[in-house]
């Protein structure tokens, strides 16, 4: 697991101004901060992935550089997710995509819920690094539907988790859900605690509205 919010950088500028409740009035700004911390994600993940030496040949000459072996496939869960998506995209710019509708379905009492999966577009997954993006790890009910549904279609090579902000209680969900060997954490900051209707505290509320505008109930 690794918690950019735990070393000092210009990562925790844009988390902050997402979780101002002033702020993230501005709809763009919102977007364009969970865009960059995708961004700087995707740089860190970068480290971590298989090299290969290949020759580029420049106007004088020849150099030798490493460079990624293979491109990712990039999924995320639909609406929130596509801000930060599209970061992790503008640096894996050769990365196939795949796209998931994923909601909580209420019942009357408001606080239990049920995830429906609507909706799936993806790539061939068999043997590629696939990462997962959504700006709220909360119960990690959703996450793990996810999972489990992108891999009935294939077995990635390895899985990474990308969030923003994350609930102990959704991390714990997850590494009890899967092998701790097939999935790698990245988050922002991890906060304590989680309400009654799942929302974590303090959050930064709706991200899906805040980044496009409150959906009808």
């Amino acid at each position: 697991m690794h918690v950019l919010g735990n070393s000092n950088s210009i990562f925790n500028q844009f988390v902050a101004e997402i979780r101002d409740e002033i702020l993230q009035k501005d709809a763009m700004r919102f977007r364009r901060n969970l865009e960059r911390c995708g961004e700087i994600f995707a740089y860190e993940l970068s480290k971590t992935i298989s090299y290969t030496k290949k020759t580029v040949v420049t106007p004088l000459g020849e150099v030798e550089i490493d460079l990624p072996e293979n491109q990712p496939v990039i999924a995320t869960i639909l609406r929130a997710g596509l801000p930060l998506h599209q970061g992790i995209l503008n640096y894996f710019d050769k990365a196939e995509n795949a796209f998931i509708s994923a909601y909580r379905k209420h019942d009357k009492n408001e606080e239990s819920f049920t995830i429906k999966m609507e909706y799936l577009s993806a790539p061939e997954i068999e043997g590629k690094t696939l990462i997962i993006s959504d700006p709220m790890l909360a119960t990690g009910a959703s996450m793990a539907t996810v999972i489990n549904a992108l891999k009935g279609l294939g077995k990635p090579k390895h899985i990474h988790i990308v969030s923003l902000i994350a609930s102990k209680e959704g991390i714990a969900h997850i590494r009890k859900t899967f092998n701790k060997n097939e999935i790698t954490l990245w988050l922002g900051f991890i906060d304590d605690e989680l309400t009654a209707t799942s929302y974590i505290v303090p959050g930064l509320g709706d991200a899906g509205d805040l980044a496009f505008g409150r959906k009808r109930d």
